[in-house]
């Protein structure tokens, strides 16, 4: 039995549909009223995941507030994490690193390794992903990820919003903002698949409901949006928002060019 099975039921089989829904409030968003927004939105929109900062309230809040949708915790901090499986987060996550670009920060692949290894030692039974870092080239990203897998991630994620520069307006535009993190979902997938290190990849950073499709058909798992939520100031909006991407991932996979 591997870890996954310890996942709620609907999670783990969304999972294997490669439908999973993860809404992300900031690794970096300790602001309560925020978060409930966002996992108010998350329950209503039928998401499979909310995606906090790792702070025990704030995963209590989560919970309660989106009716019992799961919940994961992100840091970069080992240290932070069973606290908050203790106050009920279903999984952990390492990343994404999104937010730290910005300050000059930059995660290598020693340190992600390291962050892994520890979280592991502190977690041995709990479910974790990790993200990899877009920075890397993307034959690092690929034998980083194969790496992490036989450290003990559950789950692997991509990132690299930040670094795509859409120039184009409309869905164009959106399909710009999401190819750094769409190629390396594929090519981080089928490296993983010739490892036969196989586990779920979830595609973040940058997509809308016009590229989560896309993830999926580049050998996704699930995806995880934030920024197209929960830089929303309108609760309704929102669930608007939610509810489109769970419409998108509802696509039969037979409709989906490949």
């Amino acid at each position: 039995m591997t870890r996954l099975a310890q996942l709620p039921t609907h999670l783990r089989q969304r999972l294997e549909q490669r439908s999973a829904l993860k809404v992300i409030a900031g690794l970096m968003n300790f602001e309560a009223l925020s978060v409930a927004q966002v996992a108010r939105a998350a329950g209503h929109g039928a998401a499979d995941l909310i995606d906090v900062a790792c702070d025990p309230e704030l995963v209590q809040l989560a919970i309660r507030e989106s009716a019992g949708v799961p919940v994961c915790v992100s840091a970069v901090d080992p240290e932070l994490f069973p606290a908050a499986v203790a106050a009920g987060a279903a999984m952990v996550e390492i990343g994404n690193f999104d937010a730290f670009y910005p300050q000059g920060r930059i995660f290598g692949v020693a340190e992600v390794l390291e962050l892994t290894r520890l979280t592991r030692v502190l977690l041995p039974e709990v479910v974790l992903s990790v993200t990899v870092p877009h920075v890397l080239p993307m034959d690092q990203q690929e034998q980083l990820a194969v790496d992490l897998v036989a450290a003990g991630a559950d789950l692997i994620q991509t990132e690299g919003g930040t670094s795509a520069k859409p120039f184009s307006a409309g869905s164009l535009g959106l399909i710009e903002k999401a190819a750094p993190t769409l190629a390396a979902a594929h090519s981080i997938s089928t490296a993983l698949k010739a490892a036969e290190r196989v586990v779920p990849v979830l595609c973040a950073s940058g997509l809308s409901a016009v590229t989560v499709p896309m993830a999926i058909a580049a050998g996704a798992a699930g995806v995880g949006v934030g920024s197209a939520v929960n830089r929303l100031n309108d609760e309704l909006a929102m669930i608007a928002v939610v509810r489109g991407l769970r419409e998108a991932l509802s696509t039969p996979k037979s409709a989906v060019i490949h």
